[in-house]
């Protein structure tokens, strides 16, 4: 009985461990009509936050005590996605702010809604830098039918069409 229950511990053990290992993150790109923005809203898991501050910077980087640690990590999530127009004009995005939320940092950006706009590339490579199995969700609402692509290592640029 107590080899099973070893042997039960080491699965859960292995399987929680690995199912760690597929990192994601998620970004929300939202028309907004009211405020003629195109919002984006980043979400990172705050785990895997705390670990990319730590390689992409510093050691001694701490996104939970340092301001420092957060700003770096809002710009650099910020330097890592990119909007344009389906003719390749860039929609230069500004920074909004960023947040620690619960078990999620949170990094937010706006720019300005683009009449006659019939989609969007995307560029969305944050984390992949340091880990490969990284694979960014983008979701884009309030212009039609909400459209998601999702980003691997292997992805530049994808589109959406309205």
């Amino acid at each position: 009985m107590r080899q099973l229950f070893i042997a039960l511990l080491l699965i859960v053990g292995v399987s929680a461990a690995s199912a760690h290992q597929l990192r994601t993150a998620s970004t929300t790109v939202l028309f907004n009509e009211r405020t003629g923005n195109i919002e984006v809203a980043h979400r990172f898991f705050l785990h895997d936050a705390e670990h990319a501050v730590k390689q992409l910077f510093d050691k001694k980087a701490d996104i939970h005590q340092l301001e420092s640690s957060r700003s770096q990590f809002s710009a650099y999530v910020q330097k890592h996605f990119q909007l344009e127009s389906l003719n390749e004009k860039p929609l230069p995005l500004k920074e909004v702010g960023y947040e620690i939320d619960g078990t999620n940092f949170w990094v937010y950006q706006e720019t300005p809604i683009v009449e006659g706009l019939a989609g969007l590339r995307i560029r969305n490579n944050a984390l992949q830098d340091i880990w490969r199995s990284q694979q960014n969700l983008v979701n884009v609402e309030g212009n039609g039918p909400i459209q998601s692509v999702t980003f691997t290592v292997q992805d530049e640029w994808l589109e959406v069409r309205f």
